[in-house]
């Protein structure tokens, strides 16, 4: 399992601080951030690394966090999460398989920002009677 990371400008600081938390962490990270690059981009190459393998997850950081949402949710298959707190992250993936989440560097400070990371990645997908919400959103685009 491999975690993707990416920002635009505005998440970049959070970003590195979220990698170095994660590699600490001892997870395996893989970061598609370059300067410059805006969030549509940025997302589309998260989920892009994130879709080469089932058990890779994605965390995509901006501004808001609103921005790389919409984007993510508009790809086939892509089930996220747009997450300000640890609860909410822990449970995007327990009940609804999320593979990626999103959050603003203005919104979340750095150890929220490392918990909300922590809470997704150490989530585990509940199945059962999700499933059936999970087919339907992978049904969608």
């Amino acid at each position: 399992m491999s975690i993707v990371l990416g920002a635009d400008a505005a998440g970049l600081r959070l970003k590195d601080l979220v990698k170095d938390f994660l590699l600490k962490e001892s997870f395996d990270v893989v970061d598609v951030s370059t300067d410059g690059q805006d969030f549509v981009d940025v997302t589309l190459a998260v989920a892009s690394e994130v879709n080469k393998n089932d058990q890779n997850l994605g965390i995509v950081i901006d501004a808001y966090g609103a921005g790389p949402f919409m984007v993510a949710t508009k790809i086939k298959g892509m089930v996220a999460a747009e997450v300000s707190d640890e609860r909410s992250a822990y449970m995007t993936r327990g009940h609804n398989n999320s593979r990626m989440i999103t959050m603003g560097a203005e919104i979340v400070g750095d150890e929220l920002a490392k918990n909300i990371a922590k809470g997704f990645v150490n989530g585990k997908y509940d199945g059962g009677r999700h499933q059936i919400r999970v087919d339907m959103l992978n049904k969608m685009c």
